[in-house]
């Protein structure tokens, strides 16, 4: 039997037994999400890209979902405050803006809380969620599972996997989901990881660019007044807060002055 936190007080009906064709479909979508998010490069993809495909392997892997969400959160923060999520319709987009948005609370909060998947059979009955179960219920929507994604024993997010049928995820869709969740999550880890970085490298060769044009408008400034470097650095800096420009920009524009400025002079020569 798969672990889960299952709707307090719900009598699930038991499931029905499944053929060996059904059982063998269902281990071919699982295989596929797994192939799928296994071959993903994350360079090629941004977060909120690769978020939308491992949303669709999720819905293709999960059986009884009608759509599916990833959510990624800040985990340097305990608030688990979403950065980014993915939706494969736009119910489950409404769905997780209710949750994230409005309401801060619903089965991912639950489940990134607990660590372990959560499902419900009934959302508009299930007390964990008394305002987001009767809001997603009134839309149609009554079966949940979430489940948390871990990386080395850190939450980053959730799978968020919906059905408009009541009990729609049991046992055998708890399983296949948690074997889905284990690769899902290092793949969308690994994109933030490498996002993050070439933000990072990004903003320092901006930095560096910076550092550099501003260099040069110190030594055009010290050329035209013999003052010192760091004269010269305020001299900038006072244009800059007197302009309130950036100081970037101001180095900018006197560099490209003086650049008119000698190709003027020597087409007079």
């Amino acid at each position: 039997m798969a672990d889960y936190d299952a709707q307090p007080g719900r009598i699930t009906p038991p499931e029905p037994e499944l053929s060996h064709a059904q059982l063998e479909a269902h281990d071919d979508d699982l295989q596929a999400g797994l192939s799928g998010v296994a071959t993903i490069v994350s360079g090629a993809l941004g977060v909120d890209d690769l978020l939308g495909v491992v949303a669709d392997f999720a819905a293709q892997a999960i059986p009884g979902a009608d759509g599916a969400g990833v959510t990624v959160i800040d985990a340097s923060t305990s608030a688990r405050k979403p950065l980014a999520w993915a939706a494969t319709a736009q119910f489950v987009r409404e769905i997780d803006i209710v949750q994230y948005e409005n309401l801060h609370e619903g089965p991912c909060v639950t489940c990134m809380e607990t660590r372990r998947p959560a499902v419900s059979g009934s959302l508009g009955s299930d007390r964990r969620w008394p305002h987001f179960g009767g809001t997603v219920a009134r839309m149609g929507v009554h079966s949940a599972l979430s489940l948390p994604l871990l990386v080395d024993d850190d939450v980053i997010g959730a799978i968020n996997s919906y059905a408009y049928a009541r009990d729609a995820f049991g046992d055998h869709a708890v399983q296949l989901g948690s074997q889905f969740a284990g690769p899902a999550a290092v793949s969308v880890h690994n994109a933030k990881l490498l996002t993050d970085a070439q933000h990072r490298t990004e903003q320092l060769k901006r930095a560096l660019d910076s550092r550099t044009v501003i260099d040069q408008a110190i030594g055009i400034v010290r050329s035209r007044s013999g003052c010192s470097a760091e004269e010269a650095f305020d001299r900038l800096t006072r244009m800059s807060q007197g302009d309130n420009v950036k100081l970037r920009v101001v180095a900018e524009q006197l560099v490209d002055e003086a650049v008119k400025r000698a190709r003027a002079r020597r087409q007079v020569q």
